[in-house]
């Protein structure tokens, strides 16, 4: 057997594949001789078919078989001793009036080849590292859900000024049907409540969706729709009202404290707020870095030029998933994932150039982490080692879920070394402002 390659540029290449008669008869001749054995011939007892009654019928298909076998594994091993990085799977050249009858063949297969590129972290410019932080107003209205949520709620027959309504925003020409519970506080004009004051179950309440609300984000939460939708949406909602209460706020006294947070552990409502802001900016900080992570991302995008094997690829893909695609679909196909390709490639030049690598004990120790903190939240704040662990065995002897894991500990493993290597600005926020950046608005 023989195997060559031609480098057409940097980027293309044709493998082809010489294979011998001496390479196969071999195998072709034991597999002959297992099916005599086996066969079921009309006419024959079983183990007494003439081998040459089952060459003559069953020779081409195990003569395809065996060179097939023979050809991609010598193929595969090609590209693992030459140590080429390909993108996709090679393609094999179509040969008209292929001769199987012959007793030499040859192969040919089309390669696409990975860029050879470089990744300088430095590109990435114009990033800002958001620092959120919790102000007064939101901490004063976390105080007033949290007497809110522990207060005496009572059933009233009609919408009062403080009353909290349940019901369905419906516009059928745009398919919202989107249940939510409303309150005087949500509307960015204050008169839009007068709208609902007085009306009772059953009655509809019709607003318009333009300047609703002081975020036109705030209507993707509500009216369950799109952000590409929300912008400038001027149409009509209907709200069916499904319920309504008042709620008597609870009294902010130590029983409440010990209540939310422990005996003893908060006595006023600053440390109420002081707990609030505590834990909303951890939560914060998690938004903030993946925002952070995003915008490197594609910013390195952006500014890290190299070229694909574009027609190659779109070859690839009209034969590569379970249906066939036509020229036109496979470059739309490309289109659509040319960006997550190029990120790929950029995301392993970035690890190999600085050594970032995925151990099983940073497996294990990222599993334990995330399995402590549900374990909190249903109340067990302190489970023995020997509980965590015999989890984590059963978690990572899922494949799915350790490659999920993987992706969550290679995604960390980046965001550090981008905080330690970009050149980003620090900038302190709202979360209202967060959100406004996060848009671009």
């Amino acid at each position: 057997m023989n195997i060559t390659r031609n480098n057409l540029d940097a980027l293309n290449a044709v493998v082809t594949v010489e294979i011998a008669k001496a390479d196969y008869a071999s195998k072709v001749e034991a597999t002959l001789k297992n099916y005599a054995k086996t066969a079921n011939i009309p006419g024959f007892r079983k183990g007494n078919v003439p081998l040459g009654m089952v060459k003559k019928q069953y020779g081409k298909a195990i003569l395809f078989d065996e060179v097939n076998k023979l050809l991609q594994e010598n193929l595969n091993q090609y590209l693992v001793d030459e140590k080429l990085d390909i993108l996709g799977n090679p393609l094999p050249k179509v040969t008209e009036n292929f001769n199987w009858d012959a007793d030499d063949f040859t192969f040919e297969f089309e390669l696409g080849l990975a860029p050879t590129f470089e990744v300088d972290l430095a590109v990435a410019k114009n990033v800002v590292n958001y620092k959120i932080v919790a102000d007064n107003q939101l901490l004063d209205d976390q105080v007033t859900r949290i007497r809110k949520q522990y207060g005496k709620m009572s059933p009233v027959e009609a919408v009062e000024k403080d009353s909290d309504v349940s019901g369905t925003f419906i516009n059928s020409d745009k398919n919202i049907d989107a249940p939510a519970q409303i309150n005087a506080g949500i509307f960015k004009d204050k008169k839009t409540w007068k709208a609902f004051e007085g009306k009772k179950v059953g009655d509809v309440v019709t607003v318009n969706t333009k300047g609703l609300f002081d975020d036109d984000h705030k209507l993707m939460d509500y009216l369950r729709v799109g952000h590409d939708m929300v912008h400038g949406l001027a149409i009509d909602v209907d709200f069916k009202i499904e319920e309504i209460t008042n709620t008597e706020p609870a009294e902010l006294n130590q029983e409440l404290f010990d209540k939310l947070f422990g005996a003893g552990n908060v006595s006023s409502v600053d440390d109420i707020k002081a707990k609030i802001k505590e834990d909303a900016e951890r939560q914060f900080a998690q938004q903030s870095e993946q925002k952070f992570l995003n915008d490197v991302t594609e910013s390195l995008l952006k500014n890290t030029t190299f070229d694909l094997p574009s027609e190659f690829l779109k070859k690839w893909l009209q034969t590569a998933g379970e249906q066939p695609l036509t020229p036109e679909q496979a470059a739309e196909e490309f289109a659509k994932s040319e960006n997550g390709l190029r990120y790929q490639l950029i995301e392993g030049k970035i690890m190999s150039q600085n050594n970032l690598q995925i151990t099983f004990e940073d497996l294990k120790a990222h599993t334990a982490e995330l399995i402590k903190k549900q374990m909190a939240q249903f109340g067990q704040m302190d489970p023995s080692d020997a509980d965590v662990e015999n989890i984590v065995a059963r978690v990572l002897s899922n494949q799915e879920e350790v490659k999920r894991l993987s992706e969550q500990v290679m995604s960390q493993k980046m965001l550090e070394l981008f905080k330690e290597k970009v050149k980003a600005k620090t900038k302190e926020v709202t979360y209202q402002e967060f959100i406004a950046a996060s848009y671009g608005e």
